[in-house]
């Protein structure tokens, strides 16, 4: 091979995507890009049709959408689906980031027609930046201030027509002005085991994994109704049957790979236990204040109350009581322990 040949194969060598990349680019391909592709969410997904399919037919943009629902259900997806729907880019932030007015009209004023924009998190925007947004939202104008004391003005900036579309996991925390300024409000659901079933059959066929249908079950039962942890957990399988040599995945394999990843027959991970085992054996039963239980975890209560508790009520394992938290007969019976006398619920 000649000096010439050997720089060309270095700097194709080079050139080459690496297999991080590649892996990259594998888990990026997951979240669906059209309507007809999103699992679950009939109601949603039809309603969608109905709002994107007319004002197409008009020849417009659609109207404001505001989604809402508990995280990892594919509000983003849904965002980015609404864009590709539509034949527009699609521009992204979130609400802690836009901190001032000013953020906010820069990213207004540099929309091109048509576009979207998507404000993950829009309750935690701060009142000034929303005070902003009602005016552009319904008459596609800013009104910007321009100096300081007697000699100030305000200018009044047309906007191109654009869509925002806003997602939140708390709809009482958006203040009611935002909110229905919105042409439409959707509310994302969690999964049943059979959507979450279609989702990991999807997912692993893109990642190029064979998974047995009762191995597919397993892990969508273990994924707490929600496609963000699904994907999760069939990522997590899928590296140790690959460190395992295994070229397909059965439900042995899946349970095997998520006991390793300490997550068990109901989806509970180590704090979660960690949380119903302090409940019923150090503090045998009695209630619990949210705070209390948050140092015993070494968590944040807040913490706890958002990302924790709603799946242990939702199972029946856990009850809020005004005297504070407390654990129900199931969770005794999960952890193999013996209710204390007197009893819970």
């Amino acid at each position: 091979m000649s000096r010439r040949d050997t720089e060309l194969a270095s700097e194709n060598a080079v050139l080459a995507p690496e297999p991080m990349e590649r892996e990259r680019n594998d888990e990026a391909s997951l979240r669906p890009q059209t309507l007809e592709e999103f699992v679950g969410q009939p109601d949603l997904v039809g309603h969608l049709r109905i709002v994107l399919g007319a004002a197409k037919a008009r020849g417009q943009v659609t109207d404001h959408l505001l989604f809402a629902g508990p995280p990892g259900l594919g509000k983003t997806s849904l965002a980015s689906i609404v864009a590709s729907e539509m034949g527009v880019s699609l521009r992204v932030t979130s609400g802690p980031v836009l901190t001032r007015p000013g953020d906010i009209a820069a990213l207004l004023t540099d929309l091109q027609d048509g576009e979207v924009l998507f404000i993950d998190e829009i309750h935690r925007l701060h009142r000034s930046v929303e005070e902003v947004l009602y005016p552009a939202m319904e008459d596609h104008r800013l009104d910007v201030m321009i100096g300081r004391g007697p000699s100030a003005r305000s200018i009044r900036l047309d906007l191109p027509n654009f869509t925002l579309v806003g997602a939140t996991t708390r709809t009482g925390l958006v203040a009611a002005p935002l909110r229905d300024r919105f042409g439409f409000v959707g509310q994302l659901d969690l999964y049943d085991v059979a959507e979450l079933c279609a989702i990991v059959v999807r997912s692993s066929r893109l990642l190029g994994v064979e998974l047995s249908p009762d191995a597919a079950k397993e892990i969508a039962l273990r994924s707490r109704g929600t496609p963000r942890i699904v994907n999760r957990l069939l990522r997590r399988v899928r590296d140790v049957a690959q460190l395992a040599g295994k070229s397909s995945i059965d439900q042995r394999t899946a349970e095997e790979a998520l006991a390793l990843f300490g997550v068990d027959a109901f989806g509970l991970d180590k704090l979660d236990r960690r949380l119903l085992h302090l409940l019923c054996v150090q503090f045998a039963g009695q209630p619990v204040g949210l705070v209390t239980l948050a140092h015993a975890c070494g968590e944040e209560p807040t913490t706890l109350e958002e990302a924790y508790e709603p799946f242990l009520i939702r199972e029946g394992l856990l009850l809020r009581t005004p005297r504070g938290r407390v654990a129900t007969q199931r969770a005794y019976a999960h952890l193999g322990v013996t209710p204390p006398g007197g009893g819970l619920l």
